[in-house]
């Protein structure tokens, strides 16, 4: 999976978690995320949204910064799910966003 995938897939939009940062090495990483395809396999189902203000203080709502000091969380995409904290799948409303099991990252990720 290409790191540059989340940009590809929602800019302006990342990683559930307020402002989310995308890093290239797993050791920058707060958080390794593989995303699932479906919500049954996730821990969290996130949303990307379009500005900033949306994602303030929420976990499922993901904004995604350029820069690592504007992020609250940096995540770095892992290639299977045994490597991952956290397992997400991208929703397409907002309304959809919600964590789907309990996780040690809940409250954490903003």
């Amino acid at each position: 999976m290409s790191r540059t995938w989340p940009a590809l897939f929602a800019l302006p939009a990342v990683l559930a978690a307020g402002n989310v940062y995308v890093v290239d090495y797993e050791y920058q990483a707060d958080v390794c995320v593989y995303v699932v395809d479906y919500e049954y396999q996730a821990d969290l189902s996130a949303y990307v949204v379009d500005y900033e203000y949306q994602a303030e203080g929420e976990d499922c709502l993901w904004y995604f910064v350029d820069y690592e000091y504007q992020g609250d969380v940096a995540v770095f995409y892992v290639d299977y799910e045994y490597q991952a904290d956290l397992c997400v799948h991208f929703v397409d409303y907002e309304y959809q966003a919600e964590w789907e099991r309990g996780s040690k990252w809940q409250g954490r990720l903003h």
